[in-house]
């Protein structure tokens, strides 16, 4: 369920699909009806388990000091359906959706799509009309299947893979790899990060069969952390860039934005501009997400660890950042994800745990999550918003985190009630 989309497809009478139905035909049947807004786009296009929406942010700040005006296109919502499709930080106004609908609706796609098929081509629409130099857009789920996956790109990214969305996308590293590797296209070139070896070998055969350049972390570019600041080192380019002040925090963001910076290099060789390491360095300072390690009240965070990768992840930066402060987690989980791996992880740092219930047809319940615990001091939480404000001021650090959706909900309450 995508928040607030079924106000707009009750308006103006167009349905669509809750359900997922991986596979393109759809898309393409409507881009047509839509005379293809998506071929008057220049794209980025970024799949990958963890880290597309770090690397997505460092991107867009890079090019935006740049001076190019940068659409995106990401998921989940944080707030509702308009923050997913933005264009130098505006999300997509309500007349603007409107106007969108109207469209879809003179296009005969009433019926046609699933929900996330719709809003890729709201987002499609919207960023031809309003003329951005390009879009960073970011896949749903998988990559080859995935509805975003018509467009030709200037660069593909994929930050990372581990298993996930098992149902659709496969039981193994290499199946996931293979729906990841569907990104890459003819002579594209491609940035990855550190994957796993089974994984690597995937992303390597489809590159080769594709004439896509590798750019590969850890091989072609890297980067190291010194005190506050990153180093980020490009042999083939012969270019080093120091100095590098991160807001985002975790070594893991490191990586996140070495890709893209050497991205941005792809970027501005298509849009012949000059790179400028100082605006470089302003970009990456400027690089904010919400959802990651974010400090919604006084000593409570929001952080989206829902798979094993990125709570490890989350464990890594909580010890880095308040190594002698007492911490405790509100927790809220998909069925579908590794519900106890990550709490393995997370007991690791805490042994306080509390697990609420939120609105999602895959979310699993409080009861049971609880049921999974292993925390000397664990129960079920039916009012976690007056419990935010309590602990804001209670001592130590909260971490409300697991889904997205969860995040989502909670944050949509602060906001309501004026916290």
């Amino acid at each position: 369920m995508i928040p607030r989309l079924d106000d707009y497809k009750k308006k103006w009478d167009v349905a669509s699909d809750q359900s997922i139905k991986p596979g393109l035909d759809a898309m393409r049947e409507a881009l047509d009806l839509l005379n293809n807004p998506e071929q008057k786009i220049a794209f980025v296009h970024i799949a990958g388990t963890n880290g597309k929406g770090s690397t997505l942010t460092f991107l867009e700040h890079i090019s935006r000091s740049h001076g190019l005006n940068v659409g995106k296109f990401m998921s989940p919502c944080i707030y509702d359906v308009h923050d997913q499709i933005q264009i130098n930080g505006d999300p997509i106004s309500e007349n603007e959706m409107d106007d969108i609908f109207v469209q879809l609706k003179n296009a005969g796609l009433s019926g046609k799509l699933t929900d996330f098929e719709l809003l890729t081509c709201v987002a499609f629409l919207h960023f031809s009309q309003q003329e951005v130099d390009f879009v960073l857009l970011e896949t749903g789920m998988g990559g080859r299947e995935d509805s975003t996956n018509v467009i030709t790109p200037i660069v593909s990214i994929i930050t990372s893979i581990a298993l996930e969305h098992t149902k659709f996308l496969g039981p193994t590293i290499e199946s996931i790899a293979s729906h990841k590797a569907g990104i890459i296209k003819q002579s594209i070139p491609v940035v990855v990060g550190r994957l796993p070896k089974e994984a690597i070998s995937v992303i390597e055969s489809e590159a080769f069969k594709k004439h896509a350049p590798l750019i590969e972390l850890g091989d072609h570019f890297e980067v190291s952390i010194e005190g506050s600041f990153d180093v980020y080192k490009n042999d083939e380019k012969g270019l080093e860039i120091q100095r590098l002040l991160r807001a985002l925090p975790g070594n893991h963001q490191a990586d996140n934005m070495a890709l893209a910076i050497t991205a941005f290099f792809e970027v501005a060789e298509y849009f012949k501009l000059a790179v400028d390491l100082d605006k470089i360095r302003k970009g990456i300072l400027e690089s904010v997400l919400p959802g990651r390690f974010e400090e919604v009240l006084p000593n409570v965070y929001f952080d989206g660890a829902h798979n094993p990768q990125s709570a490890e992840k989350l464990v890594q930066t909580i010890k880095a950042k308040f190594p002698n402060e007492k911490v405790r987690f509100v927790v809220g989980m998909l069925a579908d994800k590794d519900v106890g791996a990550v709490l393995r992880l997370l007991e690791k740092v805490s042994y306080e745990f509390y697990f609420v219930d939120f609105i999602n047809d895959r979310a699993m319940t409080s009861t049971e999550i609880l049921s999974l615990s292993r925390a000397s001091q664990a129960a079920s939480l039916e009012d976690p918003i007056t419990f935010l404000k309590n602990a804001s001021t209670n001592g130590g650090k909260t971490f409300v985190t697991g889904s997205l959706y969860l995040l989502t909900e909670i944050r949509k309450e602060i906001i309501k009630n004026k916290i």
